[in-house]
């Protein structure tokens, strides 16, 4: 029996042209503006470097901050390969302060993609023996928390220094999420107290020769992930599919929209890659159809929190009509009632 669904988000790449990049941003920013004042609890970036998608999403989300008032604003996710610890900490915890405590940093762990074309300009010195682990997860989050990043603290003269990362950001540590793919990494996040932020791709880690089960295998990590929570409780679970309700879109979009989910179903078919990773299959239909399908899918079945991923490459007025529909349409059929405070935003 599936919970009626508590939040609603969404998550989108930021996508711009290289020759005018800041109307793509821009874009965005009215995207994540549309989102508050239709009642979604949060919206998040996703984060790509040398690409033609939003390579800084703190910087993103900084100004953000400043054009909402209510909605949360997250990173999905932050790969930590590409990031100092500590100055990370700090970025996180301006935007924090600036955003009035609602930030919500999505990471994960590993080498950066494209590793070896990109090492040299990365880690000129240090590249073979940068620590990719866990670890980096774990030094951030001493940061956030306020542990000591320096020895020494007082003042120099007419500088006053501090001993823990500045601005200190109450609570912050507490709202980071980890972008977990496989059984392994939900369950290290259980262990350590953090969300988990469950995509639409996930490790496939079943025998081979075994019928591949998108829906099964996420539900497969995200009970690992419950089990080795301290609190499962109060653990914080969400799942993010690309979800395209198709309600209001004209007959033209439908077409497109039918067309991109039928072009990327071939890659659901097996594992893909060394990692032998699952995509799910993106779901488009009139809303009453798509909640069906949720309600049936047992990834959907143990959470009560969604970010829906937004399609890549789709114009700005695709992403208005996907938006107004989930949130006036689709969501409500799954049971969410919107915010507590839905006031116009300021």
């Amino acid at each position: 029996m599936t919970r009626p669904l508590r939040r609603l988000g969404f998550l989108t790449i930021g996508l711009f042209d290289p020759d005018e990049p800041r109307a793509g941003h821009e874009a965005t920013l009215r995207i994540i503006e549309l989102g508050e004042r239709l009642g979604f609890d949060s919206a998040y970036v996703r984060h790509r470097h040398l690409q033609h998608g939003i390579s800084s999403p703190l910087t993103f989300l900084a100004a953000a901050s400043q054009r909402t008032r209510r909605i949360d604003l997250g990173t999905a996710v932050i790969p930590l390969g590409w990031e100092n610890p500590l100055r990370l900490a700090e970025d996180l915890a301006t935007v924090d302060v600036l955003s009035g405590g609602r930030l919500q940093p999505g990471v994960s762990v590993g080498p950066p993609m494209q590793w070896e074309h990109v090492r040299g300009a990365l880690y000129p010195d240090t590249a073979d023996v940068e620590d990719f682990s866990y670890a980096r997860v774990e030094r951030l989050l001493r940061h956030l928390r306020g542990e000591p990043a320096s020895t020494f603290s007082g003042q120099q003269g007419i500088e006053v220094f501090s001993e823990r990362v500045q601005p200190h950001a109450p609570g912050l540590a507490d709202r980071v999420w980890y972008g977990a793919g496989s059984v392994r990494s939900a369950t290290w996040a259980g262990r350590q107290g953090l969300g988990l932020l469950s995509s639409n791709v996930v490790k496939h880690e079943g025998d081979p020769g075994e019928p591949v089960d998108f829906a099964r295998a996420q539900r497969a990590q995200m009970d690992a992930f419950l089990a080795a929570h301290p609190d499962p409780g109060a653990a914080r679970l969400s799942q993010g599919l690309v979800v395209v309700p198709t309600d209001s879109a004209s007959a033209d979009q439908r077409r497109r929209y039918e067309q991109y989910a039928a072009e990327r179903l071939p890659r659901t078919a097996e594992p893909q890659g060394p990692a032998r990773m699952l995509f799910a299959p993106d779901l488009v239909g009139p809303s009453e159809q798509l909640a069906e399908q949720l309600r049936a899918h047992a990834g959907f079945q143990a959470v009560d929190e969604v970010v829906v991923a937004l399609p890549f490459t789709f114009d700005h007025e695709d992403y208005v009509q996907i938006l107004t529909d989930i949130a006036e349409r689709l969501a409500p059929a799954l049971g969410w009632t919107g915010p507590a405070d839905d006031g116009d935003p300021a």
